[in-house]
């Protein structure tokens, strides 16, 4: 008997997500047995057939679909050639976190179905650290979009981590996926905040013994960068070389670099301070949000325009990996103000792709707001996954599902 039937023709090419789904749709509703394939480099046999299994070839899916530089993602099929990755984020001044021996011929999509290790491991970590998301088609065909280019995403279950090592027997990583690169401070980075002005007006008017460390000229933005790394002389000049070609570029206006861990420490306390300057100022509405760099203060903006001068709309968070704080105070809560912030807030995060919840969570009070930053598909699978470990829906009832499927 032949060792398999390889779809991959000219008549039948799997060369979109839509055909992969039509492919496994009809082998599901026929019991034929499907094997992925990607550059057919494995050494345990994977991605061989047994006996007479349909091989679903995703070499033709091999486009790069996009690249951001400011937040170092890229967004590729799962068909690409390693190699050709790495070449290309070299040419943009990048680092590819994964590299193989076999990356001339072995495939992205592959690489994350076995999580696949590397030369790199010990410096990036592996595939489940830097893959932020996936494209997969399940068995019956249905695509399963989590793909978000976020990097906090706290709505639900992280469902791409089933699929990351699992050799293709859950699903078939199809058209995207989603990593990060690094270049410049990104070895020794590890904060990298924002402030608007309005967020520290808040602290220095609310709390005792912050003091602005720069002029009392007013900035619009203000940014806290901390580098961490094991030699510190080098740290340090790496770092003031940093802020040095910024100056020069007019990036920034002005700047302090703390002298020791007390400056440190009362950098820290502005940004930190803000939860509890807020409270003091009065009621507050907060949302924790995910967006893409380039958005993240836009929703802040709107929100002026919409509230007006009925709040004080405030925006701080993690500039480093996309997430917002977006917090609206008022003199005391009020039902008109909140119909006005809600649903527009998640509204908004959804037309931009966004995640309604980046690091807080779901729980009581957004778990029926899931599907603004997850497809009904992807919401399915979870509730699939909760009925099957907890069938009797003891755990936590209510909370991160919609009541319409935890119930």
């Amino acid at each position: 008997m032949k060792s398999g039937w390889r779809l991959q023709t000219q008549t039948g090419c799997t060369n979109t997500k839509a055909q992969v789904s039509q492919i496994l749709k009809y082998c599901n509703s026929r019991c034929l047995a499907v094997v992925p394939q990607g550059g057919n480099t494995g050494l345990v046999g994977g991605s061989v057939p047994v006996f007479d299994e349909v091989i679903v070839n995703m070499s033709l899916m091999n486009n790069i679909i996009s690249f951001d530089k400011v937040s170092g993602i890229l967004v590729c099929e799962g068909g690409c050639i390693l190699e050709n990755l790495i070449t290309f984020l070299d040419n943009q001044g990048f680092i590819m976190p994964l590299d193989l021996g076999a990356k001339g011929s072995c495939q992205i999509g592959g690489n994350v179905s076995t999580n696949a290790g590397g030369l790199r491991l010990v410096r990036y970590g592996s595939l489940h650290g830097n893959v932020l998301g996936l494209e997969v088609v399940l068995a019956d065909g249905n695509v399963i979009d989590m793909l978000g280019t976020l990097r906090k995403d706290n709505t639900g279950y992280d469902l791409k981590h089933l699929f990351i090592g699992s050799e293709g027997s859950l699903g078939i990583v199809s058209k995207k996926l989603l990593m990060e690169a690094k270049r410049k401070l990104g070895e020794i980075l590890s904060a990298f905040e924002f402030l608007d002005s309005k967020s520290l007006d808040l602290v220095l008017n609310h709390l005792d013994g912050v003091r602005n460390p720069l002029p009392p000229t007013l900035h619009k933005f203000y940014i806290l960068i901390e580098t961490t790394g094991s030699d510190e002389p080098y740290d340090r000049q790496k770092l003031e070389g940093f802020l040095l070609h910024a100056m020069e570029a007019g990036l920034i206006s002005d700047g302090a670099l703390a002298q020791d861990i007390n400056q440190a420490s009362s950098f820290w306390r502005i940004r930190e301070g803000i939860p509890e300057a807020l409270m003091k100022a009065g009621a507050v509405y907060k949302y924790d949000l995910s967006l893409p760099v380039e958005k993240m203060y836009d929703l802040v903006e709107e929100m002026r325009t919409r509230l007006s001068d009925s709040a004080n709309v405030v925006g701080y968070g993690h500039l480093g990996d996309g997430n917002l704080h977006l917090n609206i105070s008022t003199a005391q809560y009020d039902d008109g103000i909140l119909t006005q912030i809600e649903p527009f807030v998640y509204e908004w995060t959804s037309k931009h792709r966004g995640s309604i919840s980046a690091e807080h969570g779901l729980g009581l009070m957004k778990a029926n707001e899931i599907f603004y930053s997850k497809p009904t598909a992807t919401v399915s699978l979870m509730a699939s996954i909760k009925k099957m470990l907890d069938p009797k829906g003891i755990l936590n009832p209510y909370k991160v599902l919609p009541h319409s499927l935890s119930s």
